[in-house]
């Protein structure tokens, strides 16, 4: 069968569907902004179902399905090069002829797997729609094509794994926090909620399986993503080493951590790698968005870029999926979680080190420490004491720690210290953090 004719049953197949249920998320793509809205994010966050979610909401207002002409890239029917994307084209308008192309919504999912897509995208913005919606799993390919050919003519929306909010959404559980904290048996269902979400995460897809299956399909998301946004893509032929480092960066993660010191592990055992290869590893990771790193404050852009530097994984249940934890090293668990939770709603998140180290800068206006619990009085003293000297070098009167399930007020150096449990600070950082 020729290309077109496959393309023609594959539209025509989306056509004659009806659009999977949608859990609303927290993020709404605009409808009619003139720009092209590109959607980024890893893996199983989501992407596919936010664009059937604006579908909905196009159909709500009268907009026919046929006119939205969504294609996955990643169909595995058709294996299209840039010379084939006008086909698209073509097999829709001999589809509906009747149809004007100017009022048509096009949804390309996964685009980046083609090479020239933007210049395909930007000849459908120039000379046919504006309604042009489109995704991709790898933040530097969509970030500098976009940046070359379509500068000006996008809106960039990021999708991550869900929220504890939007997790407690997908769970079916109701939780109004001013009421229901007061409600023992509700708190603890709560508190349940989000043990199982700190160990195993927000893929949407995850949160609505049953405990058995969620860690083996966790692996599966890691080999999809290791293997085909990264030992296909960038064509590395050993993928023993490219583990090997992933594994290394899941053990330091919270942790500030060094390509040197796992570059001289590889040498002692005889692997021969270069260090730049392994830089550029730690690119490609965060380019397919399984790892962020998180930057040392500085007051100058530069120095934090040059500086030290932390790592988080984007999603707790792929860090369990590569490294095992245990209840003694379930700090670095919530420490994790609550840097996802904060970079969902802030721009700028950093780390501050000086005598003493304090885990979050939010916005160089709020400091933030993470501490599992709080019992231990050496623990206690050591993440009071790098609180307080952020917020004294921050000029703030006030920090949080951020812990499991202890809560407390406490005043130290004339800073007021609030100590919150985690599923509070996802549930009411507004009120907390007062931005």
């Amino acid at each position: 069968m020729k290309k077109k004719e496959i393309l023609k049953s594959i539209i025509i197949e989306f056509h004659s569907w009806d659009l999977p249920a949608v859990i609303d998320r927290e993020i709404e793509l605009p409808l009619s902004s003139n720009k092209i809205i590109s959607v980024v994010g890893s893996r199983r966050a989501g992407k596919t179902y936010l664009l059937f979610k604006t579908i909905e909401r196009l159909l709500n207002i009268g907009v026919k399905k046929k006119r939205c002409l969504y294609f996955n890239f990643e169909d595995e029917r058709v294996d299209l090069i840039q010379e084939d994307l006008d086909l698209i084209l073509h097999a829709y308008r001999e589809l509906y002829p009747e149809d004007d192309l100017r009022e048509t919504y096009f949804f390309f999912d996964e685009v980046q797997n083609v090479n020239g897509w933007e210049k395909f995208v930007r000849r459908i913005y120039d000379t046919i729609t504006k309604n042009i919606f489109i995704t991709g799993s790898n933040s530097k390919l969509l970030g500098d094509e976009i940046a070359t050919s379509l500068r000006g003519r996008t809106l960039k929306y990021e999708v991550y794994p869900l929220t504890f909010k939007e997790f407690l959404k997908f769970k079916g559980f109701e939780f109004n926090p001013a009421i229901d904290f007061y409600d023992s048996k509700k708190k603890s269902m709560l508190i349940k909620l989000f043990e199982e979400f700190l160990v195993y995460g927000g893929f949407p897809e995850i949160a609505l399986m049953t405990n058995d299956l969620k860690l083996r399909s966790l692996q599966e998301y890691f080999n999809v993503m290791i293997y085909r946004d990264i030992v296909e893509r960038y064509s590395i032929k050993d993928s023993f080493v490219l583990k090997y480092f992933i594994k290394r960066l899941a053990e330091n993660v919270t942790k500030a951590f060094s390509v040197n010191k796992i570059y001289n592990e590889l040498k002692s055992q005889g692997i021969k790698i270069g260090k730049n290869t392994l830089y550029n590893y730690l690119e490609y990771l965060e380019n397919c968005y399984l790892i962020k790193l998180v930057k040392k404050h500085y007051n100058s852009v530069l120095k934090s870029d040059l500086g030290e530097k932390k790592i988080y994984f984007i999603d707790n249940g792929l860090l369990n999926a590569i490294r095992a934890f245990d209840s003694k090293n379930f700090g670095a668990l919530l420490e994790n979680l609550v840097w996802r939770e904060l970079i969902s709603k802030y721009n700028k998140v950093a780390f501050f080190k000086e005598k003493k180290e304090c885990d979050f800068i939010i916005d160089d206006k709020i400091a933030v420490q993470v501490c599992y619990n709080l019992t231990n009085s050496e623990t206690r003293k050591r993440e009071i004491g790098g609180l307080t000297e952020c917020c004294k070098y921050l000029h703030l009167q006030d920090g949080f720690i951020i812990t499991f399930d202890d809560e407390e007020d406490l005043i130290t150096d004339d800073i007021k210290i609030y100590v919150v449990p985690a599923y509070k600070l996802a549930l009411l950082r507004r009120q907390m953090f007062n931005l």
